[in-house]
């Protein structure tokens, strides 16, 4: 019996490399590889784990470029969010999928006050419950970070550098995704907020 689960070890080792395909049939399936990792995967991925796909030495931005090319004509795109990469959906397919699909999982249900909660922190980040009451002129109670935080909008910061050190809240790599950002600088600039009526965050 030892010697079968050593042999059934042996089967399960990951090839990383390929190094007995020719050099077309590899990039083709580290191509594969990524693109099925990023299909599986419900948040962005990132950059070390698509490593362990790939053979060592392999450029994944130039993986990453290839699989961006093929897939120009289909409803999805590879789209870097923070520090990783994700598969979403085209915007102009959000219509279809929301008359045909079952997203109600995926629905944020978080009332006007929970935005405007989640838009001070993402504007003013790293930012403590003590720096949002500033903003709001009143306390945010810790059912709306935990409602946040449940939902992986939001993660702890540094502690504040004062008496008690207080926790800071900071945007997550979900948040850009479900947002559709690559990155905090793709937040809306101050006169955007200025013009729809949001500029007190």
């Amino acid at each position: 019996m030892g010697s079968d689960v050593k042999n059934a070890r042996k089967e399960t080792v990951f090839d990383r490399g390929l190094a007995d395909l020719p050099a077309d049939l590899r990039w083709r399936e580290w191509l594969c590889r990524i693109e099925a990792v990023l299909f599986a995967s419900a948040s962005p991925v990132p950059r070390d784990n698509l490593a362990r796909v790939v053979g060592p030495g392999a450029s994944l931005d130039l993986l990453i470029e290839d699989l961006a090319v093929e897939l120009e004509g289909r409803p999805y795109e590879v789209a870097q969010v923070g520090t990783g990469w994700m598969l979403r959906t085209k915007p102009a397919y959000a219509p279809a999928i929301r008359a045909a699909a079952d997203v109600g999982g995926q629905a944020l249900n978080l009332s006007e006050h929970d935005l405007a909660v989640l838009a001070a922190i993402a504007f003013h980040q790293p930012i403590s419950r003590d720096g949002l009451k500033d903003i709001f002129g009143k306390e945010i109670s810790r059912d709306l970070i935990g409602r946040l935080a449940v939902r992986e909008l939001i993660g702890t910061g540094p502690r504040e550098p004062r008496r008690g050190a207080p926790y800071t809240f900071v945007t997550t790599d979900v948040f850009l995704a479900t947002f559709g950002m690559a990155s905090l600088r793709d937040l809306p600039d101050p006169e955007q907020l200025d013009d729809s009526g949001l500029a007190a965050l």
